[in-house]
């Protein structure tokens, strides 16, 4: 099985937020997959690394004032994997999102989406 043909740029420089959010992802193998996520952009997310997915396949997941979205496994190491989102979340729900999950305001980072 080979996993998807990811043409989007990576965007590993993208601000990053820190959220601590558990999530269940839907995988059409694997079906209900366990996901701590650590870190949020625009663009994607980043995991605590619970599920044994390989690069390119493909979960979704729900998030707050985003609602569904699928992410591509980007790239993974023993204890982390990185998601990318299948488009780029709008601006104003981005910031919406990061109030939602992290209600610090000194951990919300720059509020940047770059």
């Amino acid at each position: 099985m080979t996993g998807a043909q990811l043409s989007v740029t990576e965007m590993r420089g993208a601000t990053r937020h820190p959220v601590d959010v558990k999530v269940i992802g839907e995988h059409r193998r694997l079906g209900d997959v366990h996901l701590h996520i650590v870190n949020l952009s625009a663009h994607g997310f980043m995991a605590a690394r619970e599920a044994n997915l390989d690069r390119g396949e493909r979960i979704t997941i729900r998030l707050p004032i985003i609602g569904r979205i699928e992410a591509h496994q980007i790239w993974s190491t023993e204890d982390r994997a990185g998601f990318q989102f299948e488009r780029i979340l709008r601006a104003d729900d981005f910031l919406k999102l990061i109030d939602t999950l992290q209600p610090n305001p000194r951990l919300r980072g720059l509020r940047s989406i770059r």
